[in-house]
């Protein structure tokens, strides 16, 4: 009996010992690690801008099946936040403050632990890299969790480092995986829409759309306005060596209605036209390809653009509708002439190939005309000498005809 009260007096200064041990412990951490990610950097940073994405990514949530996530209305960027219960952890993430494509600040809550973090992209060679930091202090359990797992540098470190791969095999399959559908000739109908225009690089571009795109349907909603139809993006402008382009981000709505002049959001119609249309299936970051195949068509059918505007994009399927952007769908219009179609077209083309060939004939004509007038100038230059020679001949013929006469006659 003596023996197991003192095995329990050990037991028990043991664990007051790795209490003041623990208590001893500093609580702040700092763990940072970095990955090179197989894609462009703006696509890695806008899908991580977003907390729609996070459960997709983050091991807390992918290693956790009976995971709860809640997000915020706005999930992009500055404000948006996201909080979750789980088997074993529960936190919440709010994003402080982001730089375009550049590093996202953010606060965790975790556990009754608070962190702060900050991502960094950065172009590297065979894509982005992202340098994952996060600062921050632990509570009295989890520096005991700490101190049993090897401390908050392995247990977050590996944390960190499984994201970062999950991070890079989403993306690599999400943003790396777009089909181009055959070009085809259509016609737009006449639209009714209200719109918001302002100039934008084409990069932020998607980010400003999102913006503009969930203000008017709030305005719709409000004034009981119907939509009828998906987003789509006017492109007035499109300054390829300057990246910047000036659009109108559109909602088609029912009925014409009429805005108080002043209001940033104006009422207007799109009259149909013809027009050459691509479909992207994938992320935006590939619309650049689509547009470049939409040109060759133009290109190689010798169709006219009109240039009223650049092209039209419609977001038919966005992230709004499904967060995976492999699965986005853009539809591209590119406005042609009124009645052009492929064949008419093919025809002028053979009378333009022609006209070269009757050129050449007239071109051959005038060569011997030139050598006429070089024969004209020479024959001044020869009857200048004849005018001499010929009157001693016309003298000398009646001569001998004399003679002859004279020798006949005897």
């Amino acid at each position: 009996m003596r023996i197991l009260k003192y095995l329990f007096l050990l037991l028990l200064l043991s664990i007051v010992a790795l209490s003041i041990f623990v208590a001893t412990q500093k609580g702040n951490f700092t763990v940072e690690r970095s990955k090179v990610i197989n894609s462009p950097r703006h696509s890695v940073f806008n899908y991580v801008n977003d907390l729609k994405n996070w459960g997709e990514w983050n091991s807390i949530a992918v290693e956790d099946s009976l995971i709860n996530l809640t997000y915020s209305k706005n999930t992009i960027g500055k404000g948006s936040s996201c909080t979750w219960n789980g088997n074993q952890d529960d936190g919440d993430l709010l994003t402080i403050n982001t730089k375009e494509d550049t590093n996202i600040v953010q606060k965790i809550n975790f556990n009754g632990n608070s962190a702060d973090i900050i991502m960094n992209f950065k172009d590297t060679i065979g894509g982005t890299k992202i340098t994952w930091k996060a600062i921050g202090k632990m509570n009295f359990i989890y520096k005991v969790k700490n101190v049993l797992s090897g401390g908050a540098e392995k247990i977050l470190g590996i944390l960190f480092e499984k994201s970062l791969v999950n991070l890079d095999n989403k993306l690599d399959y999400e943003i790396n995986t777009f089909s181009i559908k055959e070009v085809v000739l259509t016609n737009r109908p006449e639209t009714l829409y209200l719109a918001q225009t302002f100039t934008s690089e084409f990069s932020k571009v998607i980010k400003n759309s999102g913006i503009v795109i969930s203000k008017i349907t709030n305005f719709c909603n409000k004034n009981n306005i119907t939509i009828s139809g998906k987003p789509f993006i006017i492109y007035h402008t499109y300054d390829e060596i300057n990246k910047l382009t000036k659009i109108s981000v559109c909602i088609p709505i029912k009925d014409p209605i009429f805005i108080i002049e002043g209001s940033d959001i104006s009422s207007k119609k799109l009259k149909a036209f013809q027009a050459v249309k691509t479909t992207l299936t994938g992320d935006y970051f590939h619309t650049s390809k689509a547009l470049d195949k939409t040109k060759e068509y133009i290109r190689t059918n010798h169709l006219i653009s009109d240039p009223d505007f650049s092209h039209i994009e419609v977001l038919t399927i966005g992230i709004n509708e499904i967060k995976n952007p492999s699965k986005w769908m853009t539809e591209i219009y590119y406005p042609i002439a009124t009645n052009i179609v492929v064949k008419p077209t093919i025809q002028p083309l053979d009378t333009v190939k022609k006209t070269p060939i009757i050129k050449k004939i007239p071109l051959v004509k005038t060569e011997p005309t030139i050598k006429i007038k070089r024969s004209v100038k020479t024959v001044p230059s020869v009857k200048s000498d004849l005018p001499v020679k010929s009157t001693p001949t016309l003298k000398t013929e009646p001569a001998v005809k004399n003679k002859k006469e004279t020798s006949s006659e005897f």
